[in-house]
């Protein structure tokens, strides 16, 4: 297929990721193109705009994509139930978990509930499946809560799934062991002794207490699911994924998910394995970054998207329009 890359001058174009500033801060860009669609399914019922930076041009360029909605997977990567009034809980007083601390977990679950719920209700009719990619491999526990490749609705006992989860969790001390009071550092490079001492994000050693990361993780409470909503497990691997999709006749991947800089890019269902098989469209503000040092995903999560859009096709939520 020959591509004609014409690139037209945007002289009034819409703002990028500004929909939802209280999770993502806008980017202000310079130059702007519009490309001929690089997507275009003559029956193509499902209209995502998306956009990449190229050096070479100076700018940022964009095109129209029109996609077969039903050869469309939409995936949440990593929406972990934690801190969620369901699943798991952050240990104290120093253990760490999906954002690390608390307040971050609660943020994730408003993100959650504003951009990615409104995001998936709109399209889960229309589009060939919808799945969130989970930590471990299937096991009996979540079997019962969720369909999986190897799964299927009809065999889930949710009463039953949810009842074990709390007998599960209730069990669970979620307590770990304070920070550490002393540390021996080396007299030569007494900095670098202390950092190798002292790692920023030890969510092991003891601090998240003992068999914490063995607990079955529900997928967060926050997300509105369907029995027919599919869960794959990282510890599978990619490929497993990858046969699934495509057995279901998927071409195309709007992911979404948790944390933009990280799982969704390199885990499993990250974009670095997706992109590969996959028409895979970021959806910018359907992630959020993680963002140290910071009270606020804003800029961590922008900066992220920046980088990705080197690499990706990333798109935003309301440029993806079922007709």
């Amino acid at each position: 297929m020959i591509y004609s890359n014409r690139l037209q001058k945007l002289d009034t174009p819409p703002p990028l990721l500004a929909d939802y500033p209280q999770f993502v801060e806008p980017l202000p860009c310079g130059d702007r193109y519009l490309a001929p669609p690089v997507v275009d399914e003559p029956n193509g019922d499902l209209t995502v705009r998306a956009w990449r930076y190229w050096y070479n041009v100076r700018g940022i360029v964009e095109m129209e994509n029109r996609l077969d909605a039903k050869a469309t997977a939409a995936i949440v990567v990593h929406p972990w139930g934690i801190d969620d009034g369901h699943g798991l809980v952050t240990p104290e007083p120093a253990g760490l978990a999906f954002f690390c601390v608390k307040y971050k977990n609660v943020v994730c679950g408003d993100h959650l509930r504003q951009v990615v719920n409104p995001f998936l209700r709109r399209l889960r009719d229309r589009v060939g499946l919808v799945g969130y990619s989970m930590p471990g491999v299937e096991d009996a526990l979540r079997k019962l809560l969720y369909a999986s490749i190897t799964t299927p609705p009809e065999q889930l006992k949710p009463e039953e799934g949810e009842r074990r989860l709390r007998d599960v969790l209730r069990a669970h001390d979620f307590t770990g062991k304070p920070l550490v009071s002393e540390l021996e550092l080396g007299l030569q490079v007494p900095a670098r002794s202390y950092l190798a001492q002292t790692p920023s994000t030890d969510a092991y050693h003891g601090y998240n207490g003992d068999g914490y990361w063995e607990l079955p993780m529900p997928v967060h409470a926050a997300l509105e699911r369907r029995p027919t909503d599919l869960v794959f497990y990282d510890g599978e691997g990619y490929e497993k994924v990858r046969d699934y999709l495509k057995s279901r006749g998927i071409r195309h991947v709007l992911l979404a998910g948790y944390c933009t800089d990280m799982c969704v890019k390199g885990t499993t269902c990250g974009y670095d394995n997706l992109s590969q098989d996959f028409n895979l469209f970021l959806v910018g503000d359907g992630t959020l970054a993680t963002y140290p040092g910071s009270t606020t995903p804003r800029f961590a999560t922008q900066v992220a998207l920046a980088n990705a859009a080197l690499w990706q096709l990333v798109t935003q939520v309301n440029w993806v329009q079922a007709d």
